[in-house]
């Protein structure tokens, strides 16, 4: 059995039902020069939420990514972690490319599009989800969760962005449809409204219903459900 079909039967049965919501909110990262940081995360466009000092002993930092519910946190005396050794740090985008576009805009170093190299995992490179082999361009079949792009901050930090526009099943409630900013919901639309005109030509004519079409496709989609037809 393929790693993608374990993972799918494991979503496909449901956990445990929790007492508590146990939110991941901040991830603390190592850097050496805490102004130097916060001039680059400022260049990225993410949001201050708090610069707080107490002399020259501790000083806290913190950013949140656009739409993202989980902040990172970096600063003086808060992490015992040797500068630069956060890796694996994954931002999820709809669109691959206008993620990389807008960090060029910036002035931000990013990679190349890249995916993994089908069942071969194992390679010169540095090591990610799909293994330590980086081929170069997006996933050919533009699978979702299948193509990346890396870019680091001054001290070595890695971050990586991860196109996903189909969520595995359980990953999303149906019920909990969201998207975190207008851009996301208009990928998630140019996607329904290309599905519909494949639809459309099944069912020779026009969908007078197509409102409904496209909401159940984009609701389904994000809950990682079988897509209507």
């Amino acid at each position: 059995m393929a790693t993608t079909d374990i993972d799918r039967d494991t979503a496909a049965k449901p956990s445990k039902q929790h007492s508590v919501d146990l939110k991941l909110e901040v991830v603390v990262i190592p850097v050496s020069d805490v102004d130097r940081a916060k001039a680059f995360y400022t260049r990225l466009g993410w949001r201050l939420d708090a610069d707080f000092a107490s002399g020259d002993e501790w000083r806290v930092i913190q950013f949140t990514p656009p739409g993202s519910a989980c902040s990172v946190i970096f600063g003086r005396n808060v992490t015992a972690a040797a500068p630069g050794s956060a890796r694996g740090l994954y931002l999820i985008v709809s669109d691959l490319e206008l993620a990389r576009k807008d960090l060029l805009d910036r002035g931000i170093e990013v990679s190349g599009p890249f995916h993994g190299g089908g069942d071969v995992h194992a390679g010169p490179d540095e090591p990610y989800l799909s293994g330590s082999l980086r081929v170069s361009g997006v996933d050919l079949k533009r699978g979702s969760y299948g193509s990346f792009a890396s870019f680091s901050d001054p001290d070595g930090n890695g971050w990586l962005l991860q196109e996903i526009t189909t969520r595995l099943p359980g990953r999303i409630e149906g019920g909990s449809t969201n998207f975190a900013s207008t851009t996301d919901l208009a990928a998630a639309m140019r996607r329904a409204a290309a599905a519909h005109g494949e639809h459309e030509k099944r069912i020779g004519g026009h969908d007078e219903n197509w409102a409904d079409w496209y909401a159940d496709y984009i609701v389904r989609e994000q809950a990682g459900q079988p897509l209507p037809s």
